[in-house]
């Protein structure tokens, strides 16, 4: 079957790719590959448009993650707070700095369920990890409120949330560290992979400026053991370029999630669509619905040129490699059940609302033959 409405709009985005390469002339004229002036004017902007003092760029998200966690002391025997349904990136960068992840349940948009997170609590706590998971927000001002009265750190994976907002401020600014991913399907991507660290804490940022660039003060001395996670001058540029972009990819983004939940309200029998908060602009870096019947609905989707997916089938706590390190073995029921429901809908910015009319005669074909 053609592909009728595709999930990957990373041709389209750089289908005029003569505009790309003239971004890289200055680059490759300049011999500055790695680090200097096309990093710092990017780190700059963004800073600016996350509302942050400093930020960090480096290879991609998950670095991001490694290095705000290893920025805040956080080590062996260190437990740390995370939700359960989130990428493989968010443990795996807390298993990197030898910490201990404790998973948390989640609640009906996906978030870390706080009242359960608050359970969570032990003397080997050092910082808790939310997750703006599909680019829609937790409750920050709970979790920061939380922290402080328990001495806890708050290290933010917001990934999926550039663009976003939370009670206007930028998701990835209310903890003392916020990470960020431009993987080529994020709001905002660079050809290639990419990501920052932003704080607002000037001792952190010049430490992690230093670990990112193998612990260098300058080019014959190093002060500490560091590593590269450098990000490349290359990518930087055209993060540079899209940024002036992200808020109209994020609103039309928002548009077609409206007009999409529109179509599919009156299947509130077999679908669940989650609550959308007026204080959150979501970035919608995933269109996520709970659905009845659905392995069946995804193959049917799919058969008729939908690309649709599941994030993820398998929640954090109940892969191989948990289990293995022998990580919580308790059941959190809401992610385990969301993980069985769960279905991605493209959303995207390329979208047209015919594509999207399209999607919602078939959900409704669907059920109109599978479960009358």
């Amino acid at each position: 079957m053609k592909l009728v409405v595709p999930y990957n709009y990373i041709p389209e985005q750089f289908s005029n790719h003569e505009k790309f390469f003239d971004l890289w002339k200055p680059v490759l004229q300049s011999g500055e590959f790695t680090l200097g002036p096309f990093v710092e004017n990017f780190e700059n902007k963004f800073a600016s448009y996350i509302g942050s003092k400093f930020c960090i760029a480096v290879n991609n998200g998950t670095d991001a993650l490694i290095l705000s966690l290893k920025a805040a002391g956080i080590g062996p025997g260190d437990e740390i707070i995370t939700p359960s349904n989130s990428f493989y990136a968010t443990t795996g960068a807390i298993v990197a700095v030898g910490a201990i992840p404790v998973f948390s349940d989640v609640d009906s948009r996906y978030q870390i369920e706080i009242s359960g997170m608050k359970t969570l609590l032990t003397k080997k706590t050092k910082a808790i990890l939310p997750v703006h998971w599909a680019g829609a927000s937790p409750d920050m001002l709970q979790i920061i409120e939380f922290a402080r009265q328990q001495d806890l750190l708050v290290i933010e994976d917001a990934c999926m949330a550039i663009g976003g907002k939370l009670h206007g401020k930028s998701p990835g600014t209310f903890g003392d560290l916020g990470a960020y991913s431009m993987h080529p399907l994020k709001t905002l991507n660079v050809a290639g992979d990419g990501g920052m660290v932003v704080t607002n804490n000037e001792a952190l940022y010049l430490w992690m400026k230093k670990f990112r660039n193998h612990g260098m003060t300058n080019r014959n001395e190093i002060e500490f053991w560091g590593v590269n996670m450098r990000i490349q001058p290359l990518q930087a540029v055209i993060a540079n370029y899209f940024l002036d972009y992200v808020d109209g990819f994020v609103s039309i983004r928002n548009t077609n999630a409206s007009y999409l939940d529109n179509l599919l309200n009156d299947l509130e029998r077999y679908l669940q669509i989650p609550n959308r908060l007026n204080h959150n602009l979501e970035t919608f870096s995933l269109y996520m619905i709970l659905a009845s019947e659905r392995d069946n609905l995804i193959k049917y989707l799919i058969h008729h040129g939908v690309e649709a997916k599941i994030h993820y089938p398998t929640p954090l706590h109940l892969q191989p490699a948990a289990q293995k390190l022998g990580l919580n073995k308790r059941a959190l029921p809401v992610a385990e059940k969301q993980a069985r429901e769960l279905l991605t809908i493209p959303i995207h910015q390329y979208l047209k609302f015919s594509q999207l009319d399209y999607v919602s005669q078939l959900i409704h074909t669907f059920y109109q033959n599978e479960c009358r």
